[in-house]
């Protein structure tokens, strides 16, 4: 008998995927603050991981909380723009304070889902050792 450790994980190996790729996302948003006419981009979560799951029911716009709000954008499957709170005159719509906040929240979000998957594996190993 085999041990299926994806199905041990759950949903937190594609969350654990999808927030590391936010923070690529978010990290280049940070890395281009000061570029002039550069879009902040953002990931949809919720719709990424129900991409990820198999789900085809679809949701209404996310909207992580930050920034005026997220637009589609039609080159990446659930790859936002951010809409500012306050435009800048260069065109730039990244705002520093909206994108540490969003990165600081994504690792948060990483870090709990990484315990989740930590405190499973735990469980096995003890499953396995006949605990």
């Amino acid at each position: 008998m085999s041990i299926d450790f994806s199905k041990a994980a759950g949903v937190h190996d594609d969350a654990l995927r999808l927030r590391a790729e936010r923070t690529k996302v978010l990290a280049s948003n940070i890395a281009n603050v000061s570029t002039p006419g550069y879009q902040a981009r953002d990931v949809d979560f919720a719709a990424s991981l129900r991409s990820a799951l198999g789900d085809d029911a679809s949701g209404g716009g996310s909207g992580d909380g930050f920034g005026g709000g997220l637009a589609l954008d039609t080159g990446a499957e659930d790859t936002l723009y951010r809409v500012p709170y306050h435009p800048s005159q260069d065109g730039n719509t990244v705002e520093l304070g909206v994108e540490q906040a969003a990165f600081a929240q994504n690792a948060l979000d990483f870090q709990t889902s990484l315990t989740f998957v930590t405190m499973k594996l735990k469980g096995v190993a003890k499953a396995i050792a006949g605990q």
